[in-house]
C-alpha cells in the first residue's frame, strides 16, 4: 500500500495486497462468525465489487450478527435500519423540515447516508418502503423534495431476510432483488463450530469487543485495485453466454438481466483479487452463478410444481455451457 500518496488516498500495487487486507478483514468477522469462511469471503467479494447483499436465512443462524461484524471490522459510518410494516420511506432516506429561525427548508439526512447500512429484516416493511431503496442502491444518490444527494464511499447496503414462507414478511420486488449483486445463506454452524459457539458467546458477547482493522480509506483503494483485475474477452463471452442460457431456459420464466452479467463479472474480479490473482478464471465465474444470479430468476409453473428450484436450474445450465479454457483467461 502506498502511503505517500499526494492525494491522500491508499494505492495497492498488487492483487496480493488486496487478498492480505481481505485475510485481516475475514479473520476478524471470523472472531465472531465460526465456521464460515466461504459466507465470510462471499461478504467481502460484494463490498469490493461494489455492489449489495442480500442474507437470506431463518432467524438465530447469526444474519444480523454477521452483519455487525462486517461493519464493524471496517472504521466508517455504519446505520443500522430495523424495517417494519409501518416504517415509511423517508425514514430511510431523510426529509426536509421548515427551519423557523432561517425561513427556510433544510435536509435531515436519513440512514441511508452511511457507508454501510445494515438493513434488518428488510422483507418485513411494505413494498413502498423497500422501493425508497432502489434509486440509491443502483445509483449511488438520493432524490427527495427534487434535489439529489450523493451517498458516501464506499456504500454497501447489507440487507437481512427471513424465508418468504415465515408469517408477517412481504416479497421483494424483482426490481430491487436485481440491485442485490449476492444472495447467500448463512445455514446452521456445523458441530463443532456450535460447541465453540456455546464456551465462547455464553458470557461475553465478542461483537462488542471487536476492534475494527479496516476504514473506508482503504476499502476505497482495494475497490480500485479490484477494477484493474484482468478479464479476457473469453470470459465476458463466458458469462454473457451464462446469462443467455438462463434467459432461454425451459425453467425459467425470467433469466438473469444485462445488470446481473455485470455484477457476476465484477464479483468475479474481486473473488480473484482476494485469492492472489490478477486475472479472473473460469472458475470465479461458475462459483459465483449462484449467488449471484440464482435470487434474480423467476421458475415457471411447472419448474416450480416439479419441485425443483432456480439453485437446481443453474446447475443444469452451467453443466451445459461451454468452459474457455484457462489459458485464454490470461489473455
Amino acid at each position: 500500500m502506498d502511503e505517500g500518496n499526494p492525494d491522500g488516498v491508499a494505492t495497492f500495487r498488487a492483487t496480493g495486497d488486496v487478498a492480505a487486507a481481505g485475510h485481516r478483514i475475514a479473520a476478524n468477522i471470523e472472531q465472531v462468525i465460526e465456521g464460515k469462511a466461504d459466507t465470510i469471503r462471499l461478504g467481502l467479494t460484494v463490498l469490493l465489487a461494489e455492489g449489495h447483499l442480500l442474507i437470506e436465512d431463518v432467524p438465530g443462524v447469526g444474519k444480523t450478527k454477521f452483519a455487525k461484524a462486517l461493519a464493524r471490522s471496517i472504521d466508517c459510518t455504519v446505520r443500522r435500519v430495523q424495517f417494519t410494516p409501518d416504517l415509511l420511506p423517508s425514514d430511510i432516506t431523510g426529509v426536509s423540515i421548515y427551519n423557523t429561525e432561517s425561513r427556510d427548508f433544510e435536509f435531515k439526512p436519513g440512514p441511508v447516508f452511511a457507508n454501510i447500512v445494515v438493513g434488518d429484516e428488510i422483507n418485513r416493511a411494505s413494498p413502498k418502503t423497500q422501493a425508497a431503496l432502489l434509486e440509491c442502491m443502483e445509483e449511488r444518490q438520493v432524490t427527495v423534495d427534487g434535489v439529489t444527494y450523493p451517498v458516501g464511499s464506499p456504500f454497501l447496503v447489507l440487507a437481512t431476510q427471513n424465508p418468504i414462507d415465515m408469517e408477517g414478511t412481504y416479497p421483494l420486488p424483482e426490481a430491487q432483488r436485481d440491485r442485490f449483486t449476492a444472495r447467500i445463506s448463512m445455514g446452521y454452524p456445523d458441530h463443532a463450530a456450535e460447541i465453540a459457539m456455546l464456551a465462547e458467546h455464553a458470557t461475553t458477547d465478542p461483537l462488542a469487543t471487536l476492534p475494527p482493522v479496516s476504514d473506508a480509506r482503504e476499502v476505497r483503494a482495494l475497490i480500485e485495485a479490484v477494477r484493474a483485475v484482468h478479464v479476457a474477452e473469453s470470459i465476458k463471452a463466458y458469462a454473457v453466454d451464462l446469462a443467455e442460457a438462463t434467459r432461454q431456459s425451459p425453467d425459467l420464466r425470467l433469466g438473469a438481466s444485462p445488470r446481473a452479467t455485470l455484477q457476476l463479472l465484477r464479483a468475479a474480479k474481486a473473488w480473484a483479487a482476494l485469492g492472489g490473482r490478477e486475472y479472473v478464471i473460469p472458475d470465479d465465474i461458475q462459483g459465483l452463478t449462484t449467488p449471484v444470479l440464482a435470487h434474480r430468476l423467476l421458475l415457471t409453473a411447472e419448474t416450480q410444481i416439479s419441485g425443483r428450484t432456480a439453485e437446481d436450474a443453474l446447475a443444469k445450465i452451467v453443466g451445459s455451457v461451454p468452459i474457455p479454457s484457462d489459458q485464454t483467461a490470461r489473455l
